[in-house]
């Protein structure tokens, strides 16, 4: 049994004294003991060894005592479980050396023996377990499969991920198949990330908002769904899309136990548009844990509210950012500890 289970319990929509806390890339590189090991290791190394992937999981539960973890990793592992070259270059981001741009490309891809391939992941997950003891859970991830062709076909980061768009909207049929491997790769390891230990997972499509709402439904949100449907009967599952507002709707009758919410999107619309019965993720600007300790204070409280106090995770609308102060991430982690309801 879990301990603290406020963040389990959230997702199924019990009521709790005050919401669950946690942040996207709680894990990371706005802590100096990260910036420790980043400094001896490259960063796949520091995601394909599981004492080095544990320790970092569990730096910030340390630190501040957030109601749930976020395994260290990321989500291009698994296109490199696919034979696709990833690299990851310091100031640059990832860099994919040899980019889908053909169907001929799509027929390379593989979609492999996760129990080879991403084995590392499972035992960074049983490390992880171990030191957590059982105090809160851990959550797993992987990106939305749009997310991940975006990357793949691209070659690297984008603003705007053209080249993505461009060669689903003149290979359509490459697309989708390109799409349907990284499904079915991505059910695979989410279903043994779950016998690994995870208690919950969260798919991050951070590209979807690339998309206009009639595409999204094509080339992003029907892969999801088949994740959502695969794998909710083994774990709750969480669905984040940044910038999907449009999509909220569709979302909230897709099974998934919890939706994660950006912060251009109010809290009052969050709940209007998926019907007021979901779980809500967020929102809050990671942008803003640059104002003074009190401000942040008053703006959670004040998010809280919007939300109400159930069916609601606290958390950023997307992954901390590196300079923010830490006595910034506590002050927002703290201001929802103190929480209580105004009636």
């Amino acid at each position: 049994m879990i301990k603290n289970d406020l963040f389990l319990r959230a997702l199924k929509g019990e009521t709790v004294e005050r919401p669950p806390v946690w942040m996207m890339r709680q894990a990371g590189r706005y802590l100096p003991e990260f910036m420790e090991i980043k400094a001896k290791y490259d960063f796949f190394t520091r995601c394909q060894t599981p004492e080095l992937a544990s320790e970092i999981t569990v730096q910030p539960i340390r630190r501040y005592g957030m109601d749930a973890a976020i395994l260290f990793s990321d989500i291009l592992v698994i296109p490199q479980a696919m034979n696709i070259e990833v690299q990851m270059k310091p100031n640059f981001g990832p860099y994919l050396p040899n980019p889908i741009r053909s169907q001929k490309d799509v027929d390379n891809v593989v979609v492999p023996d996760v129990t080879v391939e991403l084995d590392y992941v499972y035992q960074a997950i049983k490390a992880t377990k171990e030191k957590l003891n059982n105090e809160i859970p851990l959550i797993g991830f992987a990106g939305s499969p749009w997310t991940i062709l975006c990357y793949c076909v691209q070659g690297q980061g984008s603003k705007n991920f053209d080249k993505a768009k461009e060669f689903c909207f003149t290979n359509p049929i490459a697309a989708h198949s390109l799409l349907q491997k990284i499904t079915d790769t991505t059910i695979a390891y989410l279903k043994e990330k779950v016998k690994a230990g995870v208690n919950a997972v969260q798919v991050f499509d951070s590209w979807g908002g690339m998309l206009s709402p009639v595409d999204y439904q094509e080339f992003s949100w029907q892969y999801i769904q088949q994740i959502i449907d695969a794998v909710k009967v083994e774990t709750p599952v969480i669905a984040f899309g940044k910038g999907c507002w449009f999509a909220l709707g569709e979302m909230a009758k897709s099974g998934a136990s919890a939706l994660g919410v950006d912060w251009t999107c109010s809290a009052r619309n969050a709940r209007y548009l998926t019907g007021g019965n979901i779980t809500l993720q967020g929102n809050f600007d990671p942008t803003r844990l640059f104002s003074p300790p009190a401000e942040i204070k008053k703006m959670v409280h004040q998010m809280i509210n919007d939300f109400g106090k159930d069916k609601y995770i606290v958390n950023l609308g997307h992954g901390i950012l590196p300079n923010i102060p830490l006595d910034n991430a506590k002050a927002f982690i703290d201001a929802v500890k103190d929480y209580k309801s105004p009636n």
